[in-house]
């Protein structure tokens, strides 16, 4: 089923992200990984897409196994890098015939090593040409990213609001943003975004700190910010993986249980293909939501 029938009726969606490991014993991971997730009914998951398409068959095996095998519904993630239109084409040909209704529109970061974005000759250069693209195929559900604190190659909030008002008006159903930390971010953004005529659901992107070094690698890249509270309070622990662990999820569930009371349209967790904190928050939560 679309998942965009499923949101903006006034209870909240709960989802995860998973990537394509790159090898069996990742796979076996990963699934132990939705097991342990399942119990807690996500409304769907989402499965990235390599750089340049590298895992693009893994992708598409992936999310068919399980919407079909594990029976839970899944969104692909799609990205201009590497690929023309036609392959693109291809791509969300294939997805149709394996019966995925869902897809997450996405420019994609440049390759490594690049850093400009240079569109593939034949392909896209922004993430609005792609969701015509892929309204015009077939009758998708098309998810795109929004960024509440501003896209990190964007100039400002207000221009970057307008990209996404692009995509909206190009045919996405529903809009997932970058993780963020801060909730009175999120809260800017969305009126914002609805001032501006933007619809669809916004859902928000959350990921539970359990490593120091790696989630600020992450902020520094995609252009989030970690508030001066929250820094001074994971690096008091640094030393203790089991402390940053139990301060992380602790202020994951704090954040979720503000945007569930202000009315968020859903919560969607990167998971790094992990279940533990994430199962965590999503006990504490006991939130109804739609599955």
């Amino acid at each position: 089923m679309r998942i965009d029938r499923l949101l903006g009726l006034g209870v909240p969606s709960i989802s995860f992200e998973f990537f394509p490991p790159k090898t069996e014993q990742g796979f076996a991971s990963l699934y132990q990984t939705i097991d342990e997730l399942r119990p807690h009914k996500p409304t769907y998951v989402s499965v990235t897409y390599g750089a340049g398409g590298s895992t693009r068959q893994k992708t598409v095996d992936l999310v068919s196994r399980i919407q079909h095998g594990l029976g839970i519904r899944s969104m692909a993630h799609l990205t201009c890098v590497g690929h023309t239109a036609d392959e693109i084409g291809q791509i969300l040909d294939q997805l149709w015939e394996a019966r995925i209704r869902n897809v997450l529109a996405l420019r994609g970061d440049p390759p490594g090593g690049q850093s400009q974005f240079v569109a593939t000759e034949g392909g896209f250069s922004h993430a609005n040409e792609l969701t015509a693209f892929v309204r015009a195929r077939h009758d998708f559900c098309i998810g795109v990213a929004g960024y509440p604190e501003g896209h990190p190659q964007c100039l400002n909030r207000i221009r970057d609001l307008e990209h996404l008002k692009h995509k909206v008006d190009a045919g996405a159903n529903l809009v997932i943003t970058q993780l963020f930390f801060d909730n009175a971010d999120f809260y800017r953004w969305r009126d914002l975004a609805r001032a501006m005529g933007i619809k669809a659901p916004l859902v928000a992107g959350i990921m539970p700190i359990t490593n120091v070094a790696q989630i600020k690698r992450f902020v520094s890249m995609c252009g989030a910010k970690l508030p001066h509270n929250l820094l001074l309070r994971i690096e008091a622990v640094e030393s203790s993986p089991e402390a940053v662990h139990a301060v992380g999820v602790e202020y994951a569930i704090h954040q979720c249980q503000d945007l569930l009371a202000n009315g968020v349209d859903g919560l969607h967790f990167y998971t790094l293909n992990k279940s533990k904190a994430t199962v965590e928050v999503c006990k504490a939560l006991g939130a109804r939501h739609v599955s």
